[in-house]
């Protein structure tokens, strides 16, 4: 794939492309509280952008400034060339789905879709046709005659979603919209929006508190705390290179260790923790000097575990013992013994099936771990 190809895919790396959304030093202050703390923020024509944070991070708050219902205490906003201090709500082109839905009880499906292009005066014969469209698209055109209370929850969010399409916004804002779903209907969900957004192109900005919702769907990922951006980048970039223990902690779970650095070449790095006993040897270079400490994480899915010691010793290995293992079916979790106050979580995918209810490694036993060396990523805050 040539430069310029992959930079139509990821308008980002494209330093001549122009961002769609632009944020400039926004702050958002509610008295002496700051929930939005002067953050700039780029998003690109057709992305499907997440802003991925706890409850309080201010999340939500630029999403609302976003939509015009909230005004920034400084900073300013762009939304296709326009500056947007001055726009109004109804006059931005944006439209925004709830996480209640907000739908009318005593509407049927199809006037809860007709019912923002009656207000803005459109024929009857074109809100006729984009409603039937549109119910195509989201495979609710049985249940065009429908109360809301009449269906579930997810054809509820199917109705919310596409009374919000039918206005053909430049920008869909979308706050927590899948939190009201069981996990088997959210991750279900999660495509059927992912292929809608790529349908017609629109720029989605989705707000979720769900890590693996974020990473399933979006484009890019900013990760929000306590009212500032820690880490922005694609879901694999966020989840394989965090850039602090916060983004390594909180984007699916990770081992961290606490050591120093005792050699750093042009090539390698090597991080000795005290407890338990290891060397870290990461087949790359860091410009940190020898000495320092550092704090390294290690996915449990990077890491391998046997009851067979390893053939030679060395860095990237350890032993311990099980203290507890979790079946999940498609995989097993194992907590081990590490040191004396290190446990260690690894996740093992199941390849075969175990044989009566015994597992191939099970509670109490003496194991051995050990990772790649391109497996652990150091970090320094």
């Amino acid at each position: 794939m040539s430069q310029q190809a992959d930079n139509q895919d990821r308008p980002w790396l494209d330093p001549d492309a122009e961002p769609f959304i632009k944020v400039q030093g926004v702050t958002k202050k509610f008295g002496p509280f700051t929930a939005v703390d002067n953050v700039d923020l780029q998003i690109y024509r057709g992305e499907l952008f997440c802003l991925l944070g706890g409850s309080g991070c201010g999340k939500t708050t630029l999403l609302r400034m976003l939509a015009g219902f909230e005004t920034p205490t400084s900073g300013t906003i762009y939304i296709d060339g326009a500056e947007m201090s001055q726009v109004p709500p109804y006059e931005r082109p944006v439209n925004m789905m709830f996480q209640s839905y907000a739908l009318f009880p005593h509407m049927t499906v199809e006037q809860n879709v007709a019912y923002g292009l009656k207000r803005d005066g459109v024929a009857k014969a074109d809100i006729a046709m984009r409603v039937s469209e549109m119910l195509k698209m989201v495979e609710l055109t049985p249940f065009s005659k429908r109360k809301p209370h009449q269906l579930s929850g997810g054809q509820r969010q199917r109705v919310a979603l596409a009374r919000a399409l039918v206005k053909q916004p430049k920008v869909l804002l979308l706050d927590e919209p899948l939190g009201a779903l069981d996990k088997r209907l959210r991750e279900q969900t999660q495509f059927e929006l992912m292929n809608i957004q790529d349908q017609l192109g629109i720029t989605f900005v989705v707000v979720t508190h769900d890590q693996e919702e974020a990473m399933t769907l979006s484009t890019r990922i900013a990760v929000m705390d306590e009212g500032r951006f820690v880490q922005i980048g694609t879901p694999t970039e966020i989840y394989e290179s965090p850039d602090t223990r916060f983004v390594a902690d909180f984007i699916g779970s990770a081992n961290m260790f606490e050591g120093r650095i005792v050699e750093n070449g042009a090539d390698h790095v090597v991080v000795r923790v005290s407890d338990p006993r290891i060397e870290f040897f990461i087949d790359h270079g860091m410009s940190i000097k020898e000495g320092t400490k550092v704090w390294i994480a290690v996915r449990p899915e990077k890491i391998k575990i046997s009851k067979n010691a390893p053939t030679e010793s060395g860095a990237n290995q350890i032993q311990g013992t099980v203290l507890g293992v979790g079946y999940l079916g498609n995989l097993s979790t194992y907590r081990v013994q590490a040191g004396s106050a290190k446990v260690v979580d690894v996740t093992h995918p199941n390849q075969s099936r175990p044989k009566g209810d015994r597992h191939a490694v099970d509670w109490d036993d003496q194991v051995y771990l050990s990772w790649d060396p391109s497996s652990a990523v150091v970090l320094t805050k």
